[in-house]
């Protein structure tokens, strides 16, 4: 049998044999699955990431209105001081000579002049850029590029969380199951001490063999209460993650585990894995849009050095009209239409760094990818060895397992007849209490190793 199938096979077995020594509890099971659909909906690191996705999205209709018209409407009310007439020599004395259309030379007197005081002004402008040099454009895929990088962490953050609960999940089932292996061995114990009672009656057994075993008991009692009280602390952990409601109670469902089992079935070769990463990594596909994100970087820095191109139309009405030597009450409306060429000569020396800038960050954003692949690939590399000898593991626990119960047995059946020493029977018993709890720690470890390849693909 090959690797391949053998950590398969061994993998379901394994999952079914750890849910078997499970009782049945009167809180509502969960699965991983029940206990994820939670953490989406209520897990505040997830909510906060969702905020943010939020916020880019009115990014993009942001950098969208950058290509529709500016209207600006000006509107003002105003007083307007008398105005003072004075010669070239600033004095208000004597006349000024004026000129008027159509009468010829005039002499007006020097000094204040009659003023409309009460004035007002009304400009309604309006701006198209029909050419920026690109920046526009840029600045949209830039604010698009920025929205699919905020989709991608809000996928991170629920993978991490996913990761998060896993572990307290698997804890739970693995104190759960070590919680069982020191039950079965103190109700185990038990027996043993009351048929040393009943041999100690026919004088076949001493009272500090007796002693001894109560000890063992009690430890073995000790280490159960430490198992349970690990248990309520994960389970608090775990109700915090995902914000259950106070007073709400759950119990995990193992029974579901099979279905992982049968998932690891279909990706259990190392290259399915390492094509999953490279199709789903998130940090993969992060350091793919950094690369796009900097390339426009590139296209908006090179716009800088380029003219601006837009449409202008403008209408102005106000009054009173005090452009002329003496101001005039009334109203003038004057309107324009053309079109405006803005250009920065100083761009051809200033912006040649920013350009040089950009393209070295773009650079470096395109190193990253390979970084970020080559890490991921180093990743799943070892996380699919560690799940390989992980299997061996589990398999060789479950020898040793079926190793301690038959020395166990061998033991209790010679120390029965008197062939055996008391010591050899307390040798035995920490001997299947040993296996069967590294047997529990085996299969968890192996569940933890496969969820961990799964994370790293970003597959939870």
């Amino acid at each position: 049998m090959s690797k391949h199938k053998f950590i398969c096979t061994l993998a379901i077995s394994m999952i079914v044999g750890a849910s078997c020594c499970v009782p049945s509890y009167a809180q509502q099971r969960m699965s991983l699955k029940s206990f994820y659909d939670l953490a989406d909906q209520q897990s505040q690191r997830i909510k906060v990431s969702e905020a943010a996705l939020k916020a880019s999205e009115e990014g993009v209709a942001s950098a969208k209105s950058a290509l529709l018209p500016s209207v600006e409407l000006s509107v003002q009310g105003s007083y307007t001081g008398n105005a003072v007439l004075m010669s070239r020599g600033f004095s208000t004395s004597g006349t000024t000579e004026y000129i008027v259309p159509g009468l010829g030379p005039q002499q007006v007197q020097n000094g204040k002049q009659p003023t409309p005081h009460w004035g007002n002004s009304f400009t309604a402008r309006a701006t198209q850029v029909i050419y920026a040099g690109g920046a526009i454009r840029s600045g949209i895929e830039m604010a698009k590029l920025g929205h699919q990088l905020a989709e991608l962490d809000v996928e991170k953050n629920r993978q991490e969380v996913r990761f998060l609960i896993t572990g307290y999940y698997l804890d739970l089932c693995k104190l759960r199951n070590q919680s069982e292996v020191i039950a079965r061995n103190i109700e185990l114990t038990e027996k043993v001490i009351e048929q040393m009672k009943a041999r100690r009656e026919q004088g076949t057994v001493l009272k500090n063999d007796i002693t001894r075993y109560e000890l063992q008991l009690q430890s073995l009692e000790l280490s159960k209460t430490q198992t349970d009280d690990a248990q309520k602390i994960i389970r608090h952990q775990l109700s915090t993650t995902i914000h259950l409601p106070e007073g709400e109670d759950f119990e995990v469902d193992t029974q579901s585990l099979e279905e992982e089992g049968m998932a690891l079935k279909a990706l259990a070769s190392e290259e399915l894995w390492q094509r999953t990463a490279a199709e789903n990594n998130i940090g993969i596909r992060q350091a793919s849009l950094a690369t796009e994100v900097s390339e426009q970087k590139v296209r908006n820095a090179r716009a800088a050095s380029r003219p601006s191109v837009a449409v202008v139309a403008e209408n102005n009405l106000t009054g009173p009209y005090t452009y002329d030597l003496i101001p005039k009450n009334a109203n003038v409306n004057v309107w324009f239409v053309g079109i405006g060429v803005k250009y920065s000569l100083s761009s051809l020396w200033k912006n040649k760094h920013t350009i040089r800038k950009a393209r070295h960050e773009n650079t470096e954003a395109r190193e990253s990818v390979q970084l970020a692949r080559e890490g991921i690939e180093n990743g799943v590399q070892a996380g699919y060895t560690n799940l390989l000898t992980s299997a061996v593991e589990v398999s060789t626990q479950e020898k040793q397992v079926e190793l301690a119960d038959q020395n166990y047995e061998v033991v209790k059946n010679r120390y029965d007849n008197d062939l055996a020493l008391l010591t050899d029977m307390l040798d035995a018993s920490n001997m299947k209490l040993s296996a069967d709890m590294a047997l529990v720690n085996a299969r968890i470890n192996m569940l933890y190793n496969y969820f961990k390849l799964k994370y790293i693909t970003n597959t939870l």
